[in-house]
């Protein structure tokens, strides 16, 4: 098992990254059309997962169970990013992330109509206060870059996402973590590729900015390959609800961050309805907080 150290600066990392991502998409498609600049992601992204795949050599299964595994995981990929990707023409990086604090809600909205998982009182409250939240930033960011269509891309975004997790666990191949992650940029690509007659009058006539393919390939490298090595290594190392911290940690930063490197303005009600919708997620947690906080006393004291 990683050292203490070693699974801190894993999380440290990750948070980062997933901070850090909503700008780079942002940054990307400064100078590309936003579905062009998805589609190069993932065949650039594609090349350097087969190399990885082959420094650890890892197989990459085609059999008929792992191929639906890929495309339930590229859901997540591709089907998922479509809807951030078009977001950005109207929303700040820093609602974007906080969008996808949201996916907690969402996955428990999904388990409990579709897969009858109960939830607690302290989840439905939570739930209540994160729409309030959300009801919030899309009235006083009306005017500063938070439109109600951008709000509604994400929420798709962000379901999707939720849905792809519950049909990867529902298929449950018997896969290496590099090799559904591949299997899925596999499929991601093969999309994309179906993209282009769609969008090739909007291709690049020249090369982008510095800033945009920056972007891109922080997109690729960082997003793509580096936080997937770091989430699945955490998903065997540690709690659940440790990990589920990231969705309060995540937002905050990426606020801060859009604030700092690309000049995006917090009005006070954004603000507000951001601390609302954050808390509404602390509340959400509260109680599987509080139960690891005693496991850990007790395992402590044992």
């Amino acid at each position: 098992m990683p050292s203490k150290l070693n699974l801190m600066s894993t999380y440290a990392l990750l948070v980062f990254i997933w901070s850090t991502t909503p700008l780079a998409i942002v940054w990307s498609v400064a100078d590309l059309h936003s579905l062009w600049a998805l589609a190069l992601r993932f065949f650039i992204a594609l090349p350097l997962a087969a190399m990885l795949m082959l420094i650890l050599r890892t197989k990459l299964p085609l059999n008929a169970l792992s191929i639906h595994s890929y495309v339930a995981g590229a859901c997540s990929f591709i089907g998922s990013q479509i809807f951030t990707y078009l977001a950005t023409a109207y929303l700040s990086s820093g609602i974007i992330a906080l969008m996808f604090g949201l996916a907690p809600i969402i996955t428990g909205l999904i388990g409990f109509f579709v897969f009858k998982i109960r939830l607690r009182r302290m989840q439905w409250l939570g739930m209540l206060i994160a729409v309030g939240g959300l009801g919030i930033i899309c009235i006083g960011g009306s005017e500063h870059h938070v439109q109600p269509i951008g709000i509604a891309l994400m929420l798709l975004s962000v379901f999707i996402y939720c849905a792809s997790i519950f049909w990867v666990k529902k298929v449950n191949a018997p896969l290496e973590p590099m090799a559904q992650a591949t299997g899925s940029i596999l499929v991601s690509a093969l999309f994309a590729l179906c993209l282009l007659p769609f969008i090739w009058s909007y291709a690049p006539t020249e090369m982008p900015g510095a800033r945009s393919l920056f972007g891109l390939a922080y997109a690729v490298v960082m997003a793509s390959l580096v936080a997937m090595f770091c989430y699945f290594k955490l998903v065997k190392n540690v709690q659940a609800t440790t990990l589920s911290l990231t969705t309060v940690l995540t937002p905050m930063i990426a606020m801060l961050v859009g604030a700092l490197l690309n000049d995006e303005k917090i009005t006070i009600m954004v603000f507000v309805g951001a601390a609302v919708l954050l808390t509404g997620l602390f509340v959400y947690f509260y109680q599987d907080f509080k139960a690891s906080r005693a496991l850990a006393q007790k395992i402590k004291a044992e």
